[in-house]
C-alpha cells in the first residue's frame, strides 16, 4: 500500500488548481508550473483569482475527508473588501447568506488589521475615493466562488483572497509558489 502524503502548497494568483489548461484559453499557469510530485491531486479547489493554501494528496479518502462538504472541514480565508464594512454586514455573513443557490451555513466573521503578506502579483488596484478594509472569515461549505459571492451579497466586493487554512493546515511560512510536505 503506498504511503499517504499531504502536500501543502501557497497557490500563487492566477494559477490554475489543476495540473493541465483544459481551458484552451492559451497558455494559462497551472500546478505543474510549481510541481513536479507524481500521483498527487488537488483536494478541492481554488480559483484562478484566489491565492493561498492548495492541499494536495495522493490518498483518496484523505482528499474526500478534505473537499467533500458533509464533513464540513473549516476553511479560513483573509479577505479584502471593498468599503468600510461593519457590525451588521458582518452578522450577517455570521448569521449565513441568501446566495442563488440557498442560503450559506453561518460563517465566522471578524474585521482584522491588515495582514501581513506577500505582495500580490499584479497588485489589487488602489483607489484613493474608495476604502477597504480586511476581513476573516471561515466556512464550513465549499461553493463555487463563494466567499466573493457572500462579501458582494452584503455589499463588499472581494478584492483579494487569500485562502490561509484548511482545518489544522495553515500556508504560514510558505512564499507563493512554495510547498512542503507533512506527515497525516
Amino acid at each position: 500500500m503506498p504511503v499517504s502524503r499531504l502536500i501543502l502548497f501557497n497557490k500563487p494568483y492566477g494559477v490554475l488548481s489543476q495540473f493541465t489548461d483544459r481551458g484552451g484559453e492559451g497558455a494559462r499557469a497551472t500546478l505543474s508550473d510549481h510541481l513536479d510530485i507524481p500521483a498527487v491531486y488537488p483536494a478541492g479547489r481554488l480559483d484562478r483569482d484566489s491565492e493561498g493554501l492548495l492541499l494536495l494528496t495522493n490518498d483518496g479518502r484523505l482528499q474526500a475527508r478534505i473537499s467533500e462538504p458533509k464533513f464540513k472541514m473549516p476553511k479560513r480565508y483573509l479577505v479584502q473588501v471593498e468599503g468600510d464594512i461593519g457590525a451588521d454586514a458582518l452578522d450577517q455573513l455570521r448569521k449565513g447568506v441568501r446566495l442563488k443557490d440557498g442560503i450559506t451555513l453561518p460563517a465566522e466573521a471578524d474585521r482584522i488589521a491588515e495582514p501581513a503578506l506577500w505582495p500580490r502579483d499584479p497588485p489589487v488596484r488602489f483607489r484613493k475615493s474608495v476604502p477597504d478594509c480586511w476581513i476573516a472569515l471561515t466556512i464550513s461549505e465549499g461553493r463555487n466562488r463563494q466567499v466573493r459571492r457572500m462579501t458582494a451579497a452584503v455589499g463588499f466586493p472581494t478584492l483579494r483572497l487569500v485562502r490561509w487554512s484548511v482545518g489544522d493546515w495553515t500556508v504560514e511560512g510558505l512564499a507563493p509558489g512554495e510547498w512542503r510536505e507533512i506527515r497525516v
